[in-house]
């Protein structure tokens, strides 16, 4: 594994980076100042556990297109990094606006937003203590790196997703397609690790979409007389975009919302096998009683989002 840590100006990166060299024995890559040997050293090396302090935009383009590297970005509140340019550069009457402004001339620059902006993981640092922040760092480190050491997965969900993973973020990229004014949910039918159809809600084509006034009664922001909604559902959509015969045997139906009635009884009938879905739903007791009468095989999975925020 490769970390490549970066951060606002007096936010604790060496910190960070000295508790994975010291305590969590990673090694630094300081020796080399070349973004090719770093990577080439890094590639030949990727089954140990490497650090490097990112400072430019050019080396993390490098190194993220490595499939064992994490970014990791560090911020911190404005009275710690306060405090901390006082102590490193041994002022303590220089004007709070001043030691504000060479923080921002430094954080604001195009370059150094979007290197922080493009991390996997942001840790926050809100705590002022050295030796609670130091402790909250082990602490969430640890964690993380349990998450991204998982050995019963051929490779980190962070670094490679899981089947799980894949197809429920597949489902959540349909749902950005969709156009209904209440809510917007997106499917993925499998089978055997190969997509068969997608769908997303909204209006049938050839109407006017949801969100421009397609359906009045989404529009009107009325919850009940379900029936009158003109909106079709992802699961429904993607199911009519498979049909029975391509569903097959043994296909799994990912939604990122939990199926309602009406849907679970067409997912019985087209045949799927499993669905997987991530977030409930008001109706969830009677689908659930529907798809197990059904023998189909019902879970909830919820996948890390991306990038991790953690208060440390």
């Amino acid at each position: 594994m490769l970390v490549g840590v970066s951060g606002t100006k007096f936010c604790g990166c060496e910190d960070v980076i000295n508790l994975l060299v010291h305590h969590f024995h990673f090694e630094l890559l300081n020796h080399l100042d070349n973004p090719d040997e770093i990577l080439d050293y890094a590639t030949k090396n990727y089954t140990n556990n490497l650090v490097v302090l990112l400072e430019n935009l050019s080396l993390l383009e490098k190194l993220e297109k490595r499939p064992f590297f994490v970014h990791l970005s560090i911020d911190a509140s404005v009275t710690t990094r306060v405090s901390l340019y006082r102590k490193v550069n041994h002022v303590e009457n220089l004007q709070l606006e001043q030691i504000i402004q060479a923080i921002d001339e430094h954080d604001f620059q195009p370059e150094g937003i979007k290197l922080r902006e493009r991390s996997h993981l942001k840790f926050k640092i809100v705590h002022e203590d050295p030796d609670q922040k130091r402790q909250n760092l082990i602490n969430n480190i640890t964690t993380q790196l349990k998450i991204l050491d998982y050995k019963e997965k051929e490779m980190a969900p962070l670094m490679r997703p899981s089947w799980d993973s894949y197809f429920m973020k597949l489902a959540t990229l349909a749902a950005s397609r969709s156009n209904c004014m209440k809510r917007r949910v997106g499917c993925v039918i499998v089978r055997e690790c190969r997509v068969i159809a997608t769908g997303y809600n909204g209006t049938p084509r050839h109407l006017t979409n949801c969100f421009n006034g397609g359906c009045p009664r989404c529009n009107d922001g009325d919850s009940r007389n379900l029936h009158t909604c003109l909106c079709l559902h992802a699961e429904e959509n993607a199911l009519l975009e498979a049909g029975r015969d391509r569903v097959g045997r043994n296909a799994t139906l990912y939604c990122d919302t939990c199926p309602c009635l009406t849907c679970s009884v067409k997912i019985v009938q087209t045949g799927i096998s499993e669905v997987v879905y991530s977030q409930t739903y008001r109706m969830d007791e009677e689908s659930f009683k529907v798809l197990k009468n059904a023998g189909i095989i019902v879970r909830q999975f919820s996948f890390m989002e991306e990038p991790r925020i953690v208060m440390v």
